[in-house]
């Protein structure tokens, strides 16, 4: 057996998918060369995800494939353009990033293993085409804490430091060198088809528009037209994409039109950040001086970067249609943002006339919104609170429901919110309380990563080289419970 073969990693059955489109889309790329590779993170929920049994791949693989990149060529560096802040960019593409392969899932479905820190690309436009160590530990930790939250998004696969000394206007330098893989759907961008509006090729776009139809909407093949049934689906997958951060309370930072995936996940988060307090002006980024990305404005830009990406359609499209279409994008996001907070709430099994009555004055989602605004408390902590209040308990009467943190809120926010989340309680059947009990366990995490979760795991990392705070982090946020609960012959 030849080296190559030795390790699992790669002899994984690549596909040339986005490779054979030509080069058109990409440039071939050559990995940088790292003084050392030692492996922090792996994923081994998405080595069995790509088929691979874990106990086969070792750290020495992971190294191996992913830090030295033995054995894998081409790799492509992808060519984009992009708004950035309002401002058309036509100087972007794959800057510090390359897509190293494509392979199918155990499913079926087709993920791009993608790099992030492997070099310099003819895109770094004088970029060192790295990744801060701090960088990569920020972008595991949000990406497996969004996949517990049940948001869609990417993952980290693995995560290798690298042994360069770095320096970073917005990090302590020199600082430590990292190389990531990431598994998306896709790392094609709006900002992919959008230049190709820039450069008038609309044979080049509608070859790609295309293959992201057959590839990742294949369900859609046979539709009469499947390029549009394609863009509605969009839409509604960016609805939804939209309303999962802001019921998880994420800001992604930079939205700008080269960070939004044709498929519809999130990646590329950027100086992302989590709420502390409910605050619809929480600002991630730090040069975002105008907090055009903020908390509260992220349904509207996602929106905004929509109507952008049809006007780079609409060298092929009609553009009056896809603004038509653009009419699913305010229904479809105010039910998955409704159902997503009923489901941190533990209502997942509200009766039909519970849910007809949403939209009223004692809509049990407008009142946790303002006794979140009005309650000084920390917006993961409000449902982890919950959470443990009902949990094991059958909260009989609603004074039994209390207050869970200092300082305790306005008195009338609080009664009005207790007594019509106990009323949906009550109404609930003994099953839907088992229901509710398993909600508030699976979709809440006890640990939020704010600043300060984060900031204090990264100095255990910096000071001491201590990574256990890291990997204990990652591991609370594992789901090890059921898919759904059981009823009980008492529950059915």
């Amino acid at each position: 057996m030849t080296g190559e073969l030795a390790n699992p990693l790669l002899a994984l059955p690549f596909e040339p998918s986005l490779e054979a489109l030509g080069g058109h889309y990409w440039d071939p790329v050559d990995a940088a060369q790292f003084p050392i590779t030692v492996l922090r993170f792996r994923n081994d929920h998405l080595l069995q995800q790509l088929g691979l049994d874990p106990a086969q791949v070792s750290d020495a693989h992971l190294e191996a494939a992913y830090g030295r990149f033995e054995g894998r060529h081409p790799l492509l560096a992808l060519r984009y353009h992009g708004y950035q802040f309002g401002v058309y960019n036509p100087q972007l593409g794959d800057g510090r990033g390359f897509l190293y392969g494509q392979v199918r899932d155990c499913h079926g479905q087709l993920q791009d293993l993608g790099t992030k820190g492997s070099g310099q690309t003819p895109w770094s436009r004088g970029g060192d085409g790295r990744l801060t160590l701090k960088g990569g530990v920020r972008e595991v930790i949000a990406a497996e804490a969004l996949h517990r939250l049940g948001v869609t998004t990417s993952r980290t696969l693995s995560l290798i430091e690298t042994g360069e000394k770095l320096y970073r206007g917005d990090e302590p330098s020199p600082t430590r060198s990292s190389v990531m893989v990431r598994v998306a759907k896709t790392h094609l961008r709006f900002g992919s088809c959008e230049r190709l509006l820039y450069l008038q090729q609309p044979g080049h776009l509608e070859r790609l528009m295309h293959h992201v139809q057959h590839t990742y909407y294949g369900h859609l093949d046979n539709r009469h037209q499947p390029l549009m049934a394609m863009v509605g689906e969009l839409v509604e997958r960016v609805a939804h994409m939209a309303a999962q951060w802001m019921v998880a309370g994420f800001t992604h930072g930079v939205l700008n039109t080269d960070n939004m995936s044709l498929a519809g996940e999130s990646f590329d988060y950027g100086p992302y950040g989590f709420l502390e307090a409910w605050d619809p002006n929480f600002t991630a980024a730090y040069f975002d001086s105008t907090s055009l990305y903020a908390y509260g404005r992220q349904p509207a830009i996602c929106y905004h970067n929509l109507k952008l990406l049809f006007q780079a359609l609409a060298l092929i499209l009609p553009l009056e249609e896809m603004e038509a279409i653009l009419g699913q994008f305010a229904p479809t996001y105010d039910k998955a943002y409704g159902d997503g907070l009923l489901r941190r709430l533990g209502l997942v099994q509200l009766s039909d006339a519970d849910r007809a009555h949403r939209g009223a004055g004692e809509d049990i989602v407008v009142l946790t919104l303002q006794l979140l605004a009005a309650w000084n408390i920390n917006y993961g902590d409000f449902f982890a609170g919950l959470r443990d209040q009902v949990h094991g308990s059958t909260i009989p009467e609603p004074d039994a429901l209390v207050p869970w943190q200092k300082p305790e809120p306005p008195r009338q926010q609080w009664l009005a919110w207790r007594n019509c989340w106990w009323s949906h309680w009550q109404n609930l059947s003994p099953h839907g309380r088992q229901v509710a009990c398993w909600a508030l366990e699976r979709w809440n995490l006890s640990v939020t990563p704010t600043r300060p979760v984060i900031e204090e795991v990264w100095q255990a990392i910096a000071h001491h080289d201590n990574w256990k705070p890291f990997h204990q982090l990652v591991a609370s946020w594992r789901w090890l419970g059921p898919a759904q609960p059981e009823p009980t012959e008492q529950g059915r």
